[in-house]
């Protein structure tokens, strides 16, 4: 009684796959729904393949479709077989039977970090080994990831990639029995190159935005003319200090600035009074550091006497 036999309770209706075993003579059977149940092995017996021939019993139904339980696989493709060293240690190969050429890149991921087993182009009817691993620590084995990237050696219709990220049950893996192709020997197969489709990359946004309407974005036209007069701007500035007086002054010149810009208009002028200066320095400041202005000027003398800035947009 090994680790991977099939087992059948002996006062129940339960069977499974032997997933540990223990001392003291306990083992533990992952049922057909995903439970493991601790047994005393005095209580189990192995399912023979001429006990299910006989009896005729349905073969549960696998995770891995593309296997056929104790016998061999079907179809050309690329596969991942599990090869016996012994009673406990198994050599990890990947195995191409088929007329393409794939570069393969095999890694274990552990959470958000990963480890790189094999990285190498694998041809047709061609073999690789991947490393080695302990049935003993099945429960332990991180998630695999296969991904194949088709190589095409002439001008042809591309093929899409295949990836696959495995992280292996008992009830799956050990009813996966097979001959592994291109080797040839027998163990636990995997076929890695089914159910493969193509994503359209147009068909999945369309999908994804079907009875959404995408809004353009919008500009506000400011006025041609911006007064910046504190007076203008606020009813009652009397509270405020000379400080936030400007800070609102600079923000509504930046926002209909930025406004004229966006929607396109070839000019604005800000009004801002002749005062002592500094609300019009600071004008000219920010206007001096901007890419897409194409000249400022004074501006408007017969109305404001230069307390005005015209600004030409580029």
């Amino acid at each position: 009684m090994n680790i991977g036999d099939k087992v059948r309770i002996l006062h129940g209706n339960e069977s499974g796959v032997i997933t540990k075993i223990s001392s003291g003579g306990m083992v533990e059977i992952e049922i057909e729904d995903g439970f493991r149940i601790p047994v005393h092995r005095r209580e189990v017996v192995v399912v023979s393949a001429v006990e299910k021939q006989y009896f005729g019993g349905a073969q549960a139904p696998s995770q891995t479709p593309s296997v056929l339980d104790g016998g061999t696989v079907s179809g050309e493709g690329v596969f991942l077989g599990y090869i016996p060293l012994n009673d406990k240690d198994h050599s990890i190969y990947i195995c191409n039977d088929s007329v393409r050429t794939y570069f393969v890149l095999v890694a274990e991921i552990f959470g958000e970090n990963c480890k790189t087993l094999l990285a190498d182009k694998i041809g047709p009817n061609g073999s690789m080994k991947v490393g080695e691993k302990s049935i003993a620590d099945f429960e332990e084995w991180p998630m695999l990831l296969v991904q194949l990237f088709p190589i095409h050696e002439k001008i042809e219709k591309q093929l899409p990639s295949i990836e696959r990220r495995i992280k292996f049950k008992a009830s799956s893996f050990f009813r996966s029995k097979g001959k592994i192709p291109v080797l040839g020997k027998n163990g636990y197969v995997f076929k890695l190159s089914e159910n493969t489709k193509e994503i359209n990359v147009q068909e999945l946004n369309a999908e994804l935005n079907e009875g959404k309407m995408v809004e353009q974005p919008t500009f506000k036209k400011p006025p041609r003319e911006i007064d910046l007069h504190i007076e203008k701007l606020v009813e009652d500035h009397s509270k405020m200090s000379n400080s936030e007086m400007l800070r609102l002054q600079l923000k509504t010149f930046e926002t209909n600035l930025n406004q004229a810009i966006a929607s396109g208009m070839d000019e604005i002028t800000f009004v801002h009074g002749i005062g002592n200066g500094v609300l019009r320095k600071e004008i000219h400041k920010i206007l001096s550091q901007m890419g897409n202005i194409k000249y400022f000027q004074d501006s408007q003398k017969d109305r404001f006497g230069y307390g005005a800035t015209l600004v030409r947009i580029s």
